[in-house]
């Protein structure tokens, strides 16, 4: 990993420097790249402009890590209502939600039954709840929710970080089950003892695993991959090897970042691939901007030198 992408993550995690850059108006016109606004309703409008174009929606809640009961109600009842207004408005979006949010930290009981009852809420409006991964200490009992839920329903789908050495042997666990796969590279600060360090590894790794997870038996399992990535190349290399296995348009989608590589998504648009774009919104933005920084560590310089103006 590259120092400046280190100094990105590490700046994420700083409570003193969020809650100063984010009063900044360099901060504040920057992050609107990555994000229609902070409310629901301007995620909304985007992802209405965006579904004109041909181009799904997954709605995420910024925020992670709660502290109380309480505030894990709140975050479950607003995913609640956005099921809703998302069904009402006719929009073709889905969900996707951190376990710390509903309350993990807290109680892994807990985190489960609000889990449920989003998954129960996306069932009824016909639509589909994803599970977001966070830093590797949360990924046994992230795979743990994800399987009990899975059990019970389909309506579930979790995100698999490519820079993790064990994420081929996750994917192997839950390829038979038939599961949907959002495969990212991943954005924490994570050692070497864990994670592929060069990014060159994480590339290479992102391709293989992407390849398993089109191959024939993970379509007859009934699996779905959602191919999260900015990387023209990679995206070009995955779409080679669609074509060429025949890979129907059910078992896979690309997904992508509101803001990120327009150009690319539209690309991808015209080709006729299928393309789910996530945009996120609300107030705690600032480590989640912090790490869309760090995916372009050329970035660390500009950042440093705007930040406090």
């Amino acid at each position: 990993m590259s120092v400046a992408r280190k100094i990105l993550l590490a700046m994420s995690t700083n409570a003193w420097l969020r809650e100063r850059a984010t009063k900044t108006a360099f901060v504040r016109r920057s992050v609107s790249t990555f994000m229609p606004g902070e409310r629901l309703e301007d995620a909304m409008a985007a992802a209405s402009a965006q579904q004109a174009q041909g181009i799904g929606t997954i709605f995420t809640k910024l925020g992670e890590n709660l502290a109380r009961v309480e505030e894990a109600e709140s975050v479950t009842r607003h995913y609640l209502d956005t099921l809703d207004t998302v069904q009402a408005a006719g929009l073709r979006a889905q969900i996707s939600v951190k376990p710390t949010q509903l309350g993990l930290d807290l109680d892994t009981e807990l985190c489960f039954r609000n889990l449920q009852r989003l998954v129960d809420r996306a069932a009824e409006r016909d639509t589909f709840v994803w599970i977001d991964m966070e830093s590797s200490p949360y990924v046994d009992p992230t795979l743990e929710l994800f399987r009990r839920t899975r059990a019970r329903s389909p309506r579930i789908g979790i995100a698999l970080q490519a820079y993790l050495y064990r994420t081929e042997k996750d994917i192997e666990s839950l390829l038979p089950l038939g599961s949907a796969i959002r495969l990212v590279k991943g954005a924490y600060l994570e050692s070497a003892d864990v994670a592929f360090p060069k990014k060159a590894d994480v590339d290479e790794n992102f391709y293989k695993l992407s390849c398993r997870l089109l191959g024939d038996e993970a379509q007859r399992a009934g699996g779905l991959l959602h191919v999260a990535t900015h990387d023209p190349r990679l995206v070009d290399r995955l779409a080679a090897f669609i074509d060429e296995h025949g890979v129907p348009k059910s078992a896979y989608e690309y997904s992508m970042l509101y803001g990120i590589q327009r150009p690319l998504q539209q690309r991808l648009v015209q080709a006729g691939r299928p393309l789910r774009v996530l945009i996120a919104y609300g107030e705690y933005w600032f480590p989640w901007y912090m790490r869309r920084l760090a995916e372009r560590p050329a970035n660390v310089m500009f950042v440093v030198k705007n930040l406090f103006r």
